[in-house]
């Protein structure tokens, strides 16, 4: 009989039952289960027959389940890469190579390199990162302009060095890119107009602030002074508005997203980072209410499974609290780790949600 290792936390537990006994190839990778009379581990969606729960062990990596004795499932194979890991590294590969590329790659190319067709390779890529190869890629590239202005003494210059081929492509679609005009992007949105609200609600204070474009920043805290203080470090030059009574039903969308986090509300965001934070933001938006996931399933799902540390960093800079849900990752043993407004305010939400 294999020798039995401390099980972790039982919530955690709980939530890998349930994937156990639907066999839910989403789970493969982020833990494995072993069963005590049979000496053998497995991946949640093996199709053996299930054990008995009394007998089931759960260990975070194949290699951990190993040194607790336990071997291989010859039907599932868990010491190998499963099909949806596969699927990550090329999505990861192929990241990598749109990221040093001087010009973005052809979807073909893209799919050569990984060896799949572009069929297949642009369904698996959207379905991972949550855009398409191109997207991606444009996104990326917007990243370079932006960071490119702030260094350049030209913005032409900025604009070829950055991967575009003529500046009128780029003017086309600037303000989309920068959510200003090139040049007031250049001397750190002095020309930009933010307008913000305050609120009330259960967590404290709110402050919501929106661009031309969207939503740019929801800061909660406990002083109203002190999240203006915050807005105004985010957004340094830009000209800071109070917002008119119009204003009110972005700002009460927002609450509502605090107050009942399944209503389903839609809010248009102007979020600017780099191209992994997007991809972070991007995957956090798609755990649902009521559900968590671990920093290193995040990690997973975005096709970086080392990027763990830079995940959890992507979190703490999520500029609009709830709308981008960060307080649904946790760390792999159930613990709720950090949350940028308080880890009070992070179980608050989390309980509501769980009810």
């Amino acid at each position: 009989m294999a020798k039995l290792r401390k099980p972790e936390p039982r919530k955690a537990d709980d939530a890998r039952w349930v994937a156990v006994q639907t066999r839910d190839t989403n789970r493969d990778g982020t833990f494995y289960y072993a069963v005590a009379t049979t000496g053998v581990y497995c991946r949640p969606s093996c199709p053996s027959r299930r054990p008995k729960r009394a007998n089931v062990r759960f260990y975070a990596t194949a290699a951990q389940a190993q040194a607790a004795g336990f071997r291989a499932c010859k039907r599932c194979t868990p010491d190998r890469r499963s099909l949806p890991e596969e699927h990550a590294a090329n999505v990861a590969e192929a990241c990598r190579l749109i990221e040093a590329a001087a010009e973005p790659p052809k979807l073909v190319q893209l799919a050569a390199e990984v060896g799949l067709s572009p069929y297949h390779f642009h369904r698996i890529f959207k379905s991972i990162v949550g855009v398409t190869p191109k997207a991606y890629s444009v996104a990326h590239r917007n990243k370079n302009v932006r960071d490119k202005l702030q260094r350049s003494t030209t913005v032409t210059e900025a604009i070829y060095d950055a991967g575009f081929n003529s500046s009128g492509r780029f003017y086309a679609n600037s303000t989309e890119v920068l959510g200003m005009k090139p040049k007031s992007y250049r001397a750190g949105g002095a020309d930009e107009e933010i307008r913000f609200a305050f609120g009330d609600c259960s967590l404290g204070a709110i402050l919501v602030a929106a661009s031309a474009n969207g939503v740019c920043a929801i800061l909660l805290g406990n002083d109203r002074k002190a999240l203006a203080g915050e807005l105004r470090q985010r957004f340094l030059r830009a000209k800071l508005i109070k917002a008119d009574a119009a204003f009110s039903k972005t700002l009460a969308k927002a609450i509502r997203l605090i107050e009942a986090p399944a209503s389903g509300v839609d809010l248009p965001l102007d979020v600017r980072g780099t191209a992994f934070q997007h991809r972070v933001w991007k995957a956090l938006q798609a755990i649902p209410a009521g559900s968590t996931s671990t920093y290193a399933e995040v990690a997973r799902r975005i096709g970086k499974p080392k990027a763990v540390r830079a995940v959890a960093g992507a979190c703490a800079a999520n500029p609009v609290a709830v709308a981008i849900p960060c307080h649904r990752v946790i760390r792999a043993d159930g613990g709720l780790a950090g949350y940028y407004w308080g880890v009070a305010r992070k179980r608050a939400l989390l309980d509501r949600e769980g009810k």
